[in-house]
C-alpha cells in the first residue's frame, strides 16, 4: 500500500466528524479523443466564440479537433486568438465586445490558463454588453455568463476546475481575480495528447505550477478532507514526475499523468484559493518575464519554512511531505531549485514588490500568516547577494 493510499484509507477509517464541504459543478470528460466521442455537449447555441493564445491551441491539434466537431454540428464560430500571458483587462474587454456583436451563444477557451481564464471573463462580458471593462468586478450586478466550454492544452493551471479568471490590470503590473458562480466551465474536456508538442520548460513550470496549487491548498485552512485528498493526490503524480520533468524526456504516461494532477489542483484550489507564493510570484512574472509556475515555485521553500512555525502548520507539511515519501526538507529544496530563478533585487524594487501586494488575501490563507515585513525579508533573503 503507497503512502498515498494509507493516507486516503486513513480519512476514510476516522471517526470523528470531520469537514467535507465540496462544490465543483464541471461535468468533465477524459482521455484521449474525448472531444470527439462527446461531439453532442459541443451542441449549446448556433455561434461560439473560440478563445486562443498565439499558436499552442494549433499546435496541439485541439482547435482541429474543436472546429471539426463544430462544422460537423454546423455551429459557427469565431477564433479569437490575441490572449497572451498574463492577459490585460482591455484585450479581454474587447473580446466579449466582438463575442456579444457577433452573436456567440457559448465560449471555448483552449490553451494554458491565460486563455482559459480569459474565456469565462469573456463570456461575462459577452452576456453583459455595454458594462465598463472593470464593471466585470461589480459581480452582484452581472447577468449569468454565456456557458463555457474549456480545454486545457498545458498541465498546469487547472482553470477548467474552478471559476477564477486571473486578469492584468493595465497599466498597472497587477493582477485582479474576476471570481463569480457563473464562471465554472459547464464542460472540460482532458485530453493528454494535447500537452505532447510542450517543450521541456513549458512542460516543467507548468507542472510547478500545479504543484504549488496542490501544496498551498492542502495547507490552507479553508482546506476540507475532499480538498486535501485532491491535493495529496495530484502532487504525489507530479513529485513522482519532477526527475523525467527535469531531463525532458516524458513519457506519455506521465503526461496522462500530469494532466489529470494539475486538474486535481485545481479542484483543490477551488475549495481553498491559492497561498502567499502566488502574489510574491506575480511580482517575479512581472519584473523578470518568468514563467508563471517557476514564480511560485521560487517561494515554496520559505513557504514551508513558515508554515512550520505554526503546529498546525508543521502538522500539515509534515503529513504532505509523508504522502509523497519524502521530506519537508526536501520538498522545501527542491522546488526552488526547479524554478531555476537566482535574479539579484534591490531593495527599492523589493519595497515596491511589497506594496502592490500588500493587500492581497492570499497572506491570509495560511496556517502561520506572514507579516508585511517578513514579505521584504522573504524577497531579500532569496534574491540577493546572490552572487
Amino acid at each position: 500500500m503507497t503512502a498515498e493510499t494509507a493516507v486516503i484509507l486513513d480519512i476514510i477509517g476516522r471517526g470523528s466528524i470531520v469537514k467535507y464541504d465540496f462544490y465543483m459543478p464541471v461535468k468533465v470528460f477524459s482521455g484521449k479523443d474525448c472531444i470527439k466521442s462527446n461531439a453532442d455537449r459541443f451542441a449549446l447555441g448556433r455561434c461560439c466564440m473560440i478563445v486562443t493564445g498565439a499558436s499552442s491551441a494549433i499546435k496541439s491539434g485541439a482547435l482541429d479537433d474543436v472546429i471539426s466537431v463544430l462544422s460537423d454540428k454546423n455551429i459557427e464560430y469565431v477564433i479569437f486568438d490575441k490572449i497572451r500571458e498574463n492577459p490585460l483587462l482591455s484585450t479581454i474587454y474587447d473580446a466579449g465586445v466582438i463575442a456579444a456583436e457577433s452573436g456567440c451563444d457559448f465560449v471555448i477557451g483552449i490553451g494554458g490558463g491565460s486563455p482559459m481564464d480569459a474565456a469565462k471573463a469573456i463570456a461575462a462580458f459577452a452576456a453583459n454588453p455595454g458594462i465598463e471593462p472593470d464593471g466585470i468586478y461589480n459581480v452582484s450586478a452581472l447577468k449569468p455568463s454565456l456557458p463555457i466550454i474549456e480545454i486545457p492544452t498545458t498541465s498546469g493551471t487547472g482553470s477548467e476546475a474552478n471559476p477564477y479568471s486571473i486578469i492584468t490590470l493595465d497599466g498597472e503590473d497587477k493582477k485582479k481575480t474576476f471570481n463569480s458562480p457563473c464562471s465554472y466551465a459547464k464542460y472540460a474536456f482532458l485530453d493528454y495528447k494535447y500537452t505532447l508538442t510542450l517543450s521541456r520548460n513549458y512542460s516543467l513550470s507548468t507542472a510547478l505550477d500545479a504543484f504549488c496549487h496542490c501544496i498551498e491548498s492542502y495547507i490552507s485552512p479553508k482546506s476540507t478532507e475532499i480538498s486535501r485528498m485532491f491535493a495529496l493526490w495530484g502532487a504525489k503524480h507530479i513529485w513522482d514526475s519532477f526527475d523525467e520533468l527535469d531531463s525532458g524526456n516524458i513519457s506519455e504516461n506521465t503526461r496522462e499523468a500530469l494532466m489529470y494532477a494539475s486538474f486535481a489542483g485545481g479542484v483543490a484550489i477551488n475549495t481553498t484559493g491559492t497561498g502567499f507564493p502566488h502574489p510574491m510570484g506575480y511580482n517575479l512574472t512581472f519584473h523578470s518575464e518568468l514563467p508563471h509556475g517557476r514564480a511560485c515555485a521560487a517561494f515554496i521553500g520559505k513557504y514551508v519554512e513558515y508554515q512550520q512555525k505554526d503546529e498546525k502548520g508543521r502538522e500539515l507539511i509534515d503529513n504532505f511531505a509523508k504522502a509523497l515519501e519524502t521530506t519537508p526538507e526536501e520538498i522545501a529544496q527542491k522546488l526552488p531549485k526547479l524554478s531555476e530563478y537566482n535574479e539579484n533585487i534591490d531593495d527599492e524594487i523589493i519595497c515596491m514588490f511589497a506594496e502592490k501586494i500588500k493587500t492581497a488575501g492570499n497572506f491570509a490563507n495560511a496556517q502561520y500568516k506572514i507579516s508585511y515585513e517578513e514579505m521584504i525579508e522573504i524577497y531579500k533573503e532569496l534574491f540577493q547577494n546572490n552572487g
